[in-house]
C-alpha cells in the first residue's frame, strides 16, 4: 500500500519551513537533546520533513518501518515504546478498544481547522480524540483507456475483473481486506458483512476470478507495471494511481457505483510514549502547510490539509487534471472499514486458500 515517488519539486521547503511555521529559526529548541521514536510504513514520509521537523525544534527523529498493520500491533502489543504511530483505520479502532493509546491532549493541537472536513469525525474516532489524519485515500481501479471499453468499466464496477474479454490482463492486489471488498462490493454486500454465508460467497467470486482469469496478485510492483502498460486492469489505492496515472496518459481511474473503501491513516500516540508533548508538536508540523506539503508531493497520496490538496489538485499543480488524487466523498455506499478480528481471521483464512487456487490454476 505504501510506495513514495517525488512527483515535484520541495528544495525550498526547508527554508520556507523555519520562518513559515512556527516563527524564528532558533524558536522550540527547547526540545533539543530530545528523542522523537516514530513507526510508520516504509516510504511514507516527505523527502525533507525529518529534516525540517529537527531543524524547527532541535530534536532528532529515529524512524522504525513496519509492513502492515498487524506487524505494528504485535510490538505495541509486546509493550515497545513509541512515540507516534500511524495506523489504518481499523487498527486505531482496535487500539483504542485495547486501551493502547492515549487521548490527545487538544490544547496542544492547532492544526485541525486546517484539515479537510471529510478525513475528520470518521467512525472509527469519531470526535478525534486519539487520531489525526496522515494521509487518505479510496480503493479503485486503474485502467488502461487504450485497452479497456469505459461501458465495461460502468456495466460491471468491480466485476470487470471477471469478465472474459480482459483474461490474462489483470492485476489483482495482494491484500486480503480489498480484495474482500471488491467481491463484498459487487455482490451488493458491505465490505464490514461479518455473515458468514456472504464471506463465503465473496470467496467463491474471487476463486471464480483467478480460475478463470489468470490475473497477477502482486503487491506495489503494480505500480510501475501499471504505469509502463503491462496490463489493462489493476485493482490500486488511489494514491498509487494518480503516480500511474502522471506517468502515463493513457491512464484511467474508475472507482464503481456499488461502493469502495474510504481508508485513511492516522497519527497516533501509544499509552506509553516517552515523549508525548514532542510528539504533539510533530503531529501539528506534519499536519500544517509545510510538513503536508513535503509528505503528499512526495508520497503522492492525498494530504489532509485543505490547502495542500487544493493546491496540488488546482491549476499547475503536481496532480492537475488527476481525478485519483481527490478521495471521492458522498457516495453512501463508499465505507469505512471496522474491526472486528473475528471477521479478519475468517477474511485471511480464505484469502489463502484464494492465493492457492491461483496458484493452481
Amino acid at each position: 500500500m505504501k510506495k513514495s515517488f517525488v512527483l515535484g519539486a520541495v528544495a525550498v521547503l526547508c527554508a520556507a519551513a523555519l520562518t513559515g511555521c512556527g516563527g524564528s529559526k532558533d524558536e522550540g529548541k527547547k526540545y533539543a537533546g530530545q528523542t522523537l521514536h516514530i513507526y510508520n510504513w516504509g516510504e511514507y514520509t516527505g523527502e525533507n520533513l525529518f529534516e525540517m521537523f529537527e531543524e524547527k525544534t532541535g530534536a532528532k527523529v529515529v524512524m522504525d518501518i513496519f509492513d502492515s498493520n498487524e506487524q505494528m500491533y504485535i510490538k505495541v502489543a509486546n509493550g515497545d515504546a513509541f512515540d507516534i504511530l500511524v495506523p489504518s483505520d481499523y487498527m486505531i479502532e482496535r487500539l483504542i478498544s485495547e486501551d493502547l493509546l492515549q487521548k490527545l491532549d487538544k490544547s496542544k493541537l492547532t492544526c485541525m481547522d486546517k484539515l479537510s472536513d471529510g478525513v475528520k469525525g470518521l467512525p472509527y474516532d469519531p470526535e478525534n480524540e486519539y487520531s489525526v489524519p496522515y494521509f487518505w485515500g479510496t480503493v479503485g481501479i486503474v485502467y488502461d483507456k487504450t485497452k479497456v471499453d469505459m461501458a465495461d468499466l460502468e456495466k460491471d464496477g468491480f466485476g470487470i475483473f471477471a469478465n472474459p474479454k480482459y483474461k490474462g490482463d489483470i492485476y489483482l492486489y495482494d491484500s486480503e481486506r480489498d480484495s474482500f471488498m471488491m467481491a463484498l462490493k459487487h455482490l451488493g454486500y458491505s465490505m464490514n458483512t461479518s455473515d458468514v454465508n456472504e464471506l463465503n460467497e465473496a470467496y467463491e467470486w474471487l476463486v471464480q476470478c483467478v480460475n478463470t482469469m489468470e490475473p497477477e496478485i502482486v503487491t506495489d510492483e503494480i505500480i510501475d507495471s501499471m504505469a509502463q502498460g503491462r496490463k489493462a486492469l489493476g485493482l490500486v489505492y488511489s494514491g498509487d494511481a494518480a503516480y500511474i496515472m502522471s506517468e502515463n496518459e493513457n491512464m484511467g481511474f474508475y472507482m464503481p457505483e456499488s461502493g469502495t473503501n474510504l481508508w485513511s491513516d492516522g497519527m497516533v500516540i501509544p499509552k506509553n510514549a516517552e515523549n508525548p508533548e514532542l510528539a504533539h508538536e510533530f503531529i501539528n508540523f506534519v499536519s500544517e502547510y509545510e510538513g503536508a506539503l513535503d509528505n503528499s508531493v512526495t508520497v503522492g497520496y492525498t494530504s489532509p490539509n485543505k490547502q495542500v490538496m487544493e493546491e496540488l489538485s488546482g491549476e499547475g499543480g503536481d496532480y492537475e487534471g488527476i481525478d485519483a488524487y481527490i478521495p471521492r466523498t458522498g457516495n453512501e455506499n463508499d465505507e469505512v472499514f471496522v474491526y472486528d478480528e473475528e471477521t479478519r481471521k475468517v477474511i485471511s483464512e480464505l484469502w489463502s486458500k484464494v492465493k492457492i487456487a491461483a496458484s493452481n490454476a
